[in-house]
């Protein structure tokens, strides 16, 4: 994913202050609760069965199966499953067509919390160290499918044990995110840059598969499977839904991630949680793994590179992201 980089002052969100670490915070009390036990050799399983069709570019065969794919998985779990088809513009004035796949956990419920990730790939390996690849369409393990595979085997969780059924649960794999400007076009295109990417959740956003949609707060997850991962505090995370930000990271510090999940305000990062945010109004939060000393801007080392695959997803890293995701939600 591109993620466009916009800097604006940090004075801005300051007011979305942490209290993590404030000793003055009332302690809730504690729910009994059984939480179910995330298995990473299952979500791995899910990365890898979406990159095994190629890189998955709208309207390529790989998209069209891995979205066929997708679709009936999600339907194995889910109550319902939604196919949004819509049209969008890409950068070059382009239509192309995109599938949203929503499934649909408790639709009665009015509490609602929707969870995301996109499940499109890049078209182009624009930051590979070898010029020659730099036209050449990425698998996009960590950047998009890292992120679905957790999810699946969250609603692989959902169906074998219930959430109460107060919660209802929306997951939503958005389309055509990854499908923003090469690097070698960017400046033509910067001052109008953000919308071109995100397209799907742009879409979501303005046309939800439910009219009318609202949900108590969102969780996307990008990049969720790279090795010795550092989730910041994503800077508009933060600003936009600073209580849900906060109830995550004090979740990871309790179940002893506090070395992965740094305390610390990060770059502000232009992502499928941006319409979510400022178009339907769904305080949604990103989490992503931020490399400040990284050679690509803030992102690892193999972003929007052909060494994007499944060799370098890390099991480990999508059992601490779907443990903290269920521990949130089965406590809610």
């Amino acid at each position: 994913m591109k993620k466009v980089l916009i800097l604006i002052a940090a004075a801005l969100f300051l007011a979305a202050c942490d209290d993590t670490n404030n000793p003055n915070t009332p302690n809730e009390p504690k729910k009994t609760v059984t939480v179910p036990s995330f298995n990473a050799d299952s979500a791995y399983q899910f990365v890898a069965k979406q990159t095994n069709f190629g890189p998955r570019v709208p309207e390529t065969q790989a998209h069209a199966d891995c979205a066929e794919w997708l679709t009936a998985k999600l339907g194995e779990y889910a109550d319902t499953v939604i196919v949004q088809d819509f049209r969008a513009k890409l950068f070059n004035g382009k239509g192309i067509d995109g599938q949203n796949i929503v499934g649909v956990f408790h639709p009665e419920a009015k509490k609602r919390i929707v969870l995301c990730a996109h499940w499109d790939s890049r078209p182009f390996a624009d930051h590979d160290p070898d010029e020659a690849n730099i036209h050449t369409p990425i698998d996009g393990a960590n950047d998009g499918a890292s992120g679905v595979g957790v999810l699946l085997e969250c609603a692989r969780l959902f169906k074998a044990q219930p959430l109460p059924e107060r919660l209802g649960i929306d997951i939503v794999f958005f389309d055509l995110e990854d499908y923003g400007p090469h690097v070698d076009d960017a400046e033509k295109y910067y001052d109008d840059a953000v919308n071109y990417w995100a397209l799907g959740s742009q879409y979501w956003s303005k046309h939800p598969h439910v009219y009318g949609y609202k949900a108590y707060y969102g969780i996307l997850l990008d990049m969720v499977g790279g090795p010795n991962p550092n989730f910041q505090k994503e800077y508009y995370s933060q600003g936009y839904a600073a209580s849900v930000c906060n109830k995550i990271w004090r979740k990871a510090f309790d179940l002893g991630y506090r070395s992965y999940f740094s305390n610390e305000l990060g770059a502000p990062i232009s992502d499928d949680h941006l319409p979510m945010n400022e178009i339907a109004d769904i305080p949604t939060i990103d989490i992503i793994d931020l490399q400040p000393e990284s050679i690509n801007e803030c992102f690892p080392d193999v972003w929007h590179t052909l060494n994007d695959n499944i060799e370098n997803i890390d099991k480990s890293t999508l059992g601490m992201v779907g443990n903290v995701l269920l521990h949130v939600l089965y406590e809610e």
